[in-house]
């Protein structure tokens, strides 16, 4: 799913409040490592901290766990917010106590996670039949010692996600392949095309794009280094890859074909179902958020188009608390709830587009449409970005903290009118102040 997955996306506005609070005080005064899970009267109850949509209670996959396994029950606490999540997973990790028996790991957070709490979570080497992840996302999750910390659930191949009715009135092609020759291999192209679109609109005023900040992310994460190099060093102020999105994005900003919004805060759902621009860059597990959020007064208006460059933006991981009283039994109903026939319903429920090899070519994944856009063929779509990905992704110890800033920093550009050099001078300070 996910992150840069789901602070930045999935992160569902109308339960962010709820599931946040109950992520921090529905545990409070607990002295024990982990909270609900146990063995009772021949009853085995596991917990899970999950955050955002990753379809694993939103498919029914828990109750059908549960109908396959009488003995039993499982609690699942899900929290809208990643980042209000994730911050209340490192108090309890360093305090030891207040954990789920399984917690959700976002991408952006998994370097951290293997380099600093590896000793809180359960090792799923050598587990049978795990053996079907594509080879980076296990390593993703993985220590330099060899222990693998979680299994993934999702992956984020990328795609273009456009107003067909929008495009009408600009005069631009609507078929999904006529669209996506108009920016192929090129993602100034795609920036081209706006200034079209900005000139050629008939009709009340929309922006061509929501956000600076999803073409800056989708630009950066179609390369295998973004803010850390792989002996782990800070490379971002010195990386061609982000300063090349830096300025492209900057350019839409100021060339006024954004919304102004970054994506997932306020504002951004109201931009959905109000029709306030006419294309997002959209990880697959975006789809199952705008079709929400757009509502089904939009069904159809929306279409999907391959995007110009291939890249992975987001992903999650299921991971086990080493102390957990029920870990064998949670490690199963992670291998359970991770392998490619569940991954497959997920992603033909909701849209999350597996990370297992298996799962990806397998006839429901392929063979997928989408209805809300415009029947357009998600499977064939963002299995073929799938293998677009780098194989190596390098990942760093704070790429989500990094990410978000660099969000903020370009909407510095877009809402307070800061110039670019500023806005990175900006960011800069903040990032170095955040990582330490």
């Amino acid at each position: 799913m996910g992150t840069f997955g789901w602070s930045h996306r999935r992160a569902m506005a109308t339960v962010a409040a709820v599931g946040a609070l109950t992520l921090v005080v529905g545990c409070s005064g607990s002295d024990d490592s982990v909270t609900g899970g146990g063995k009772k009267d021949g009853k085995v109850t596991i917990t899970m901290g999950l955050f955002g949509v990753m379809g694993i209670k939103e498919t029914g996959l828990l109750e059908q766990y549960e109908k396959e396994n009488p003995g039993v029950d499982i609690k699942a606490e899900i929290a809208g917010d990643e980042q209000t999540y994730y911050t209340a997973l490192q108090t309890r990790l360093a305090a030891g106590k207040g954990l789920k028996d399984i917690q959700g790991i976002e991408i952006g957070r998994a370097k951290e996670i293997t380099e600093t709490q590896a000793s809180r979570f359960a090792d799923f080497a050598g587990t049978s039949g795990t053996d079907h992840f594509l080879p980076w996302k296990e390593s993703q999750i993985s220590t330099a010692d060899g222990k693998v910390l979680g299994l993934g659930t999702d992956i984020g191949p990328m795609a273009v996600c456009y107003r067909k009715d929008y495009f009408e009135k600009a005069g631009l092609p609507t078929d999904r392949e006529e669209v996506a020759a108009l920016w192929a291999g090129d993602w100034k192209k795609y920036v081209e095309v706006g200034r079209t679109f900005k000139k050629d609109f008939k009709g009340d005023k929309v922006a061509y794009m929501d956000a600076a900040s999803g073409l800056f992310n989708a630009m950066v994460y179609g390369y295998p280094e973004q803010y850390y190099d792989e002996k782990g060093e800070l490379i971002y102020d010195s990386n061609p890859a982000v300063k090349e999105a830096w300025n492209l994005a900057a350019d839409a900003a100021e060339d006024g074909l954004t919304a102004k919004l970054r994506q997932f805060q306020p504002g951004w759902d109201p931009g959905l179902a109000n029709g306030t621009f006419a294309t997002a860059v959209c990880p697959a597990w975006m789809l199952s958020h705008i079709s929400e959020k757009a509502g089904a007064a939009n069904k159809g208006k929306w279409d999907v188009a391959k995007a110009p460059k291939g890249a992975n933006w987001g992903g999650s991981f299921l991971g086990v608390i080493e102390q957990s009283p029920v870990k064998e039994e949670a490690k199963k109903l992670v291998a359970w709830l991770t392998a490619p026939e569940q991954q497959a319903h997920i992603f033909k429920e909701i849209g999350n587009i597996p990370s297992s090899r298996e799962a990806l070519e397998s006839a429901d994944v392929k063979n997928a449409k989408s209805a809300y856009f415009g029947d357009a063929p998600i499977g064939e779509i963002f299995g073929a970005a799938a293998q677009e990905i780098p194989d190596k992704q390098v990942l760093g110890r704070k790429d989500g903290t990094i990410k978000d800033t660099f969000s903020q920093g370009l909407t510095l550009i877009e809402q307070q009118g800061t110039a670019r050099d500023k806005a990175w001078k900006t960011t800069a300070e903040r990032i170095e102040k955040a990582v330490g």
